[in-house]
């Protein structure tokens, strides 16, 4: 969980100039996650929206098989991935809390079918100063296929 200064997210030059790392992390996790999915549909995996409570920011897609998950800082266990949002966000808010929200891939390259979800709403790959899914394809692939 990154934290960007005001004005970035709303900067398309800026968001799209953010390092690889920091853009997957904010606001383009959906992208990459969608990536994964449609590189490796078969192999039991899943997105999964963290949510946080009402009044909260800290959203986060990811993907997982249950065990292993995948998401801007490549594979890790589930658990962890889910330790390490929990603490950030704790660090910044002690009272920060989260739900966990499957969603079909579908959904994550479509701001219409984000809108479905309440609290949810996802920007297309095609929405931001250049297409996102040549880069997340990219960053996807320095990392592999998923562990068996």
């Amino acid at each position: 969980m990154f934290r960007l200064k005001p004005g970035i997210k709303s900067n398309p030059e800026k968001r799209w100039n953010l390092p690889e790392r920091v853009f997957f992390a904010c606001g383009a996790c959906h992208i990459l996650a969608h990536a994964f999915l449609e590189t490796y549909p078969d192999r039991g995996f899943r997105a999964v929206w963290i949510r946080p409570a009402e009044g909260f920011s800290g959203n986060h897609v990811f993907v997982s098989d249950g065990c292993a998950a995948f998401d801007y800082h490549g594979y890790r266990n589930e658990a962890a991935l889910l330790a390490h949002q929990w603490a950030k966000g704790r660090r910044w808010w002690p009272e920060w809390d989260a739900t966990l929200i499957p969603l079909p891939q579908e959904v994550l390259v479509s701001e219409a079918k984000s809108k479905i979800y309440d609290g949810l709403w996802l920007r297309e790959p095609n929405q931001f100063l250049h297409d996102a899914m040549p880069r997340a394809r990219a960053f996807l692939a320095r990392f592999g296929p998923p562990p068996d």
